[in-house]
């Protein structure tokens, strides 16, 4: 089978495409023939090895991550012999970009008929994560929450997401075709964080302040994005696009602010009822046609390279995609 991997850290260019045997499950565990593989922006900053920073560290050589939908090809000892031929997505953590990978049989999504090939990547890990903050962050109709790169792969979901519970959301993007794009998926209004005084045009647009902010860039932004609070707001932090995570002043916090952080392994592994009824109700969703993905990109798995230069110039509407 053909997979990638990279074997020194740098650019896209370090990703090699290469021959390799075709994996066998362990115990439960199950093996994907994949139809097409979700890549995420985090691959980016693994790849880099240190020059991504310390929060992204991994070894060599670099098995990318990916969301794999397919329909599992063979199931290792103690798996429901049910699932054979079934076809699923599943988040996978080490050679996802491959034309067979491995899942744990605990961690699969079924993946309804008619369910575009873009949304049935989203179920297994990333719209989790877009419920997820929402629900961390206490959500409530009425409110005003302020969304951070949401023209991105989760972005644009919790744009949805959020407007669907009767929130009135603010998104930042760096660029007008972005911030267009956020509008599409329900967006009220838009801001780009690239200009100096984006603050200032969130504060005109949500003079009382705002209830939630959920952010995956960290860095300054988190830290006025946190000024940006009503009193009683929450922040929910679920990543670090930025590379760095700035620590956020405590003296910020008093006017009745909190700081949250999410983590969708540490999520399922905490409350792991909970996040099967929220991938249940998104899969639900996204039969109806109430939750749907963009694809900015599809690709075939030899240019895995050009899909990381699309994550890597942040230009991507949605997800970027490849197919074996």
């Amino acid at each position: 089978m053909r997979r990638v991997r990279y074997y020194e850290y740098g650019g896209p260019d370090v990703l090699r495409v290469e021959d390799a045997g075709i994996p066998e499950p362990g115990p439960g565990q199950v093996r994907l023939r994949a139809e097409v593989i979700g890549t995420n922006f985090v691959d980016t900053r693994f790849r880099l090895g240190p020059a991504g920073g310390a929060l992204f560290a991994r070894p060599l050589p670099g098995r990318p991550t990916g969301d794999v939908v397919g329909v599992v090809d063979t199931i290792g000892p103690g798996v429901d012999a049910s699932l054979a031929g079934r076809r699923v997505g599943a988040l996978v953590a080490e050679d996802a970009y491959a034309e067979y990978s491995l899942a744990g049989a605990d961690d699969l999504v079924p993946i309804p008929d008619g369910v575009d090939d873009g949304t049935a990547t989203t179920l297994a890990s990333t719209a989790p994560v877009a419920l997820g903050v929402l629900r961390l962050g206490r959500l409530a109709a009425g409110e005003t929450v302020l969304v951070h790169a949401a023209a991105g792969g989760i972005g644009h979901l919790i744009v949805q997401l959020a407007r669907q519970r009767g929130a009135r959301v603010i998104a930042t993007a760096s660029s007008a075709s972005k911030l267009e794009f956020a509008r599409s998926f329900g967006a009220d209004a838009g801001v780009d964080h690239t200009a100096a005084d984006w603050p200032e045009q969130v504060r005109a647009a949500a003079p009382g302040g705002v209830d939630l902010v959920v952010d995956a860039i960290g860095g300054d932004v988190l830290r006025q994005s946190v000024d940006l609070l009503a009193p009683f707001g929450r922040a929910v932090v679920y990543g670090a696009a930025g590379g760095e995570l700035t620590s956020v002043p405590v003296t910020s916090l008093f006017g009745l602010r909190a700081v949250l952080g999410f983590s969708y392994l540490a999520w399922r592994a905490a409350a792991p009822a909970q996040a099967r009824d929220v991938i249940a109700e998104l899969t639900r969703d996204a039969r109806a046609g109430r939750l749907r993905a963009a694809v900015h990109a599809r690709l075939p798995l030899a240019d895995a390279a050009a899909a990381h230069r699309i994550l890597d110039d942040r230009v991507q509407h949605g997800r970027v995609l490849l197919v074996p």
